[in-house]
């Protein structure tokens, strides 16, 4: 199990780090940056989630215990991090990059464990784990980022067209539309969407890298702690309480406990930079949480599994 989750971080940190040399060594136009963030945030991440959510194969897994499970954990860490915002020294715009930290996930990473470790029916875990968690995160976000984020405070008007304009979550409900539905993806399309949706990971994790400003390093350690200790330490907890609260075991239970131990997402940093967020402290705590990661979540699984 450790293995495969080391070896599932190793790609991550390869890519953010190609994408700060491209971007310090000039390779490529500081103006190629901006466009390839929103290309992500509006055309491949919603892609990769539309795709995901539509086409997964769900039988023989415990779909309502899942979604019960890792929803109502999301919302309680969501609720305490929001509880505790005075703690955390910072401007408001920084608290949506600690904020994001705390309940985001990386789906690259999720997918690739649960895969490596249960085969077919562990793709089939990550999906239901991708529709309960993904949808929920980002209204989170976004109802974050109306508060706090450096545009001031929305209006619930402004709230409401944020979601119901939001790529991610428009995304996210289609796919379980066409799912519920059993629909899938028509056949011309789906490679289409699938490809699209593939090219969101490298591409986000690039400008990922390319947003790190190193000089700035010393300023991220409080950021970087506080979030990772909701992300590593908190949030898994929690899931696992629930888990046992609604009777979840086995392979659904770890797959749960697993992505909620992830490190955040490369989507973050876009989000950050679209929704007037601190996009370099955002950029900073996603590199922190891959590195710390390869130690936090082995740990994380290998500890409360057995209470599971």
């Amino acid at each position: 199990m450790i293995a495969e989750l080391l070896l599932a971080l190793v790609p991550i940190a390869i890519l953010i780090s190609l994408g700060a040399w491209l971007r310090h060594s000039q390779f490529l136009a500081d103006a190629f940056w901006p466009q390839a963030e929103r290309l992500g945030y509006y055309v491949l991440l919603p892609a990769l989630f539309l795709h995901g959510l539509a086409t997964a194969k769900l039988e023989n897994v415990p779909v309502q215990g899942m979604i019960t499970a890792l929803v109502f954990s999301t919302v309680t860490v969501a609720a305490l991090l929001v509880s505790t915002r005075q703690i955390l020294k910072g401007n408001d715009p920084a608290f949506t990059s600690v904020f994001q930290g705390g309940v985001r996930f990386n789906n690259y990473v999720g997918v690739s464990a649960v895969a490596g470790l249960f085969g077919a029916q562990g793709i089939a875990l990550a999906a239901v784990a991708n529709a309960a968690i993904v949808p929920t995160v980002n209204i989170l976000c976004v109802l974050v980022f109306a508060r706090y984020g450096a545009g001031g405070r929305m209006s619930a008007a402004k709230v409401a067209r944020q979601l119901a304009l939001n790529p991610l979550v428009l995304a996210c409900l289609g796919g379980i539309l066409l799912q519920a539905a059993n629909l899938g993806m028509p056949a011309g399309i789906e490679p289409v969407i699938k490809a699209l949706g593939q090219a969101s990971l490298p591409l986000g994790l690039l400008c990922v890298g390319a947003a790190l400003e190193l000089g700035s390093v010393r300023s991220w350690v409080r950021p970087v702690a506080y979030s990772s200790a909701f992300k590593f330490l908190l949030m898994p907890v929690v899931t696992l309480f629930v888990c046992r609260i609604v009777g979840l075991e086995g392979k659904a239970a770890i797959a749960a406990l697993l992505f909620q131990a992830l490190p955040t997402a490369s989507s973050s940093y876009i989000m950050a930079r679209q929704l007037g967020g601190d996009a370099p402290l955002m950029a900073g705590i996603i590199a922190s949480q891959t590195l710390l990661a390869a130690v936090a979540l082995p740990v994380a699984v290998v500890v409360l599994t057995p209470w599971i």
